[in-house]
């Protein structure tokens, strides 16, 4: 079994062959530069190049996995949450696809496929487990109990966890996104130099807010004055990030706790932070958690993982028809 997925769920156009036991065959991502100069994603732009790219990007995913067009058995495609113009390049162009070939088309919650992005190198795990999805528009807790039965802990009541990193690394003049040259400068810092707040962490519940952390970063940057040529912004970039890591760290091991759980998959772009990394495995190898991370490569946005996604979902026949339409909504939910 051989499924193509598409993702253009934001800014990158991606294409994948996988087949039914997690071996990625391809994943080519051809990602957009055109958003650097306004330090964020402009959807219009994005949609464009979308149109423009989606077409060689299959291509040559299709070339490198050495499968010709007809040997694919099902179309998957990310098709919420997401930039609507972008969701809508996808979507149209694989019930397209799909309906030429008379393949089943598989829909897959662009969320869920950062969860299963684990199972690409880890296609063992096992159930129940809880994801940690962190990125620039999401930041969540969920239990699985199967890959239907899920319930969603908590979630961020407003900013996301990447979407503080983002702003305040674009205050600071470093290039989008931000988060990676925070954590780059942060490791030159110390991390308790400046006591930012730990937002809703002592509050009986899973849900997150990054907003309130966001704004005293940003007034304690314009107060002090600090930007790339300042002797403090390795330790204002270390205390930003160990306010947020601390908070996932520690309402991400309460919930592990409380449901009795001992598998936890992380998930998103900000799952690439080498300090969240850090503290969750270190904390895994002593407390006899199981821990999956994928490979830096498959925390941001690519098609693989909604290949991986789309699965489980074809070996259970749960497909789509051609009415299928892409929707902006946020998080993780069934199709």
């Amino acid at each position: 079994m051989r499924i193509l997925a598409i993702e253009t769920s934001c800014d990158d156009t991606s294409a994948a062959v996988i087949n039914g036991s997690y071996k990625l065959l391809s994943n080519i991502t051809l990602s957009q530069n055109v958003h650097e100069v306004f330090g964020g994603i402009v959807p219009e732009l994005a949609s464009r190049e979308h149109i423009r790219g989606i077409l060689p990007v299959v291509d040559t995913a299709l070339k490198e996995a050495e499968c010709e067009l007809s040997a694919i058995d099902a179309v998957a495609v990310a098709v919420n949450p997401g930039l609507i113009g972008s969701l809508l390049v996808g979507v149209s162009f694989a019930k397209g696809l799909a309906a030429s070939l008379n393949k089943p088309l598989i829909a897959v919650n662009h969320i869920m496929g950062h969860v299963f992005a684990n199972f690409i190198e880890h296609p063992a795990v096992e159930f129940p487990f809880i994801s940690l999805i962190v990125s620039g528009g999401h930041t969540e807790l969920v239990l699985f109990r199967s890959v239907t039965d899920f319930q969603v802990l908590g979630r961020t009541v407003d900013d996301a966890a990447g979407e503080a990193f983002d702003k305040i690394g674009k205050l600071l003049g470093f290039s989008y996104p931000g988060g990676p040259e925070i954590d780059a400068s942060a490791k030159k810092g110390k991390n308790n130099k400046i006591d930012f707040p730990r937002p809703m962490l002592h509050q009986d519940n899973f849900d997150f807010s990054f907003s309130g952390l966001k704004t005293a970063a940003s007034l304690y940057r314009k107060k002090h004055d600090i930007d790339q040529e300042s002797n403090e912004i390795h330790d204002f970039c270390a205390s930003f990030q160990t306010a947020i890591v601390e908070v996932l760290f520690k309402k991400t091991i309460r919930a592990l706790k409380s449901h009795s759980v001992n598998r936890l998959l992380l998930a998103g772009g900000v799952a690439a932070n080498s300090q969240l990394r850090e503290v969750f495995t270190r904390y895994a190898q002593k407390n006899d958690v199981n821990i999956f991370i994928p490979s830096i490569q498959f925390c941001t946005d690519n098609a693989a993982m909604i290949g991986a996604a789309a699965i489980m979902k074809y070996k259970d026949k749960n497909f789509t028809d051609l009415h299928l339409n892409p929707s902006p909504k946020k998080g993780i939910r069934r199709i």
